[in-house]
């Protein structure tokens, strides 16, 4: 399991709810966790790892000795998006380096599903808001830098065709998928769990 960089295909992919929490699934989820902590992050969000799953794991505080803190949300559903929106610093895993100002809802009112097939309802507000919103976007194909405000990091443009390089770079050699070898991944995937 890696995280994938921008333009990989599967950041722009519309993922299907999960229908099935196995071994498999509890597996993945231990390893999205160990990669968001060896890359510092707080959240990160299955497509981030090439799966199409809607399942995003979460600690705030980005430690993970505090496992007290951290959250798995199978199928998280937005119900209700509460205060104007404001403008603050975001980076992501999947743009390393990138930094941009995203506005977001100060509050959330959303539904998941735990590793226990439990349904659960949350009210999130400040950080914890920003982190579902984030890395939900991403389970639809939305990346943060599609809604930012302004960019932090110095001509950004230019940060995105390095990372578009480098992503045809791979693909040449084969590490990346081409376009038919993702959607037969995505499509045995789908088939098995969602």
């Amino acid at each position: 399991m890696r995280i994938v960089k921008y333009p990989h295909p599967m950041l722009e992919h519309n993922s299907k709810p999960l229908r099935k929490i196995d071994r498999q699934v509890r597996d993945a989820v231990a390893e999205m966790f160990e990669l968001m902590y060896e890359n510092s992050g707080v959240g990160l969000a299955a497509n981030q790892v090439d799966l199409p799953y809607q399942i995003v794991v979460l600690n705030p505080t980005g430690d993970r000795e505090q496992k007290d803190r951290e959250h798995v949300l199978i199928n998280p559903t937005i119900l209700k998006l509460k205060g104007k929106n404001v403008e603050e610093e975001e980076g992501c895993l999947s743009f390393p380096g990138l930094r941009m100002i995203v506005p977001r809802a100060i509050e959330v009112k959303f539904q998941a599903v735990d590793l226990n097939g439990n349904v659960q309802t949350y009210f999130w507000k400040d950080f914890m808001a920003r982190i579902v919103q984030h890395e939900t976007d991403h389970l639809f194909g939305t990346c943060f830098y599609q809604r930012a405000a302004a960019s932090i990091t110095p001509d950004y443009e230019g940060y995105l065709a390095k990372l578009r390089e480098q992503f045809e770079e791979d693909l040449k050699i084969g590490l990346e998928p081409t376009r038919e070898q993702f959607k037969e991944n995505v499509a045995k995937l789908e088939s098995e769990r969602c």
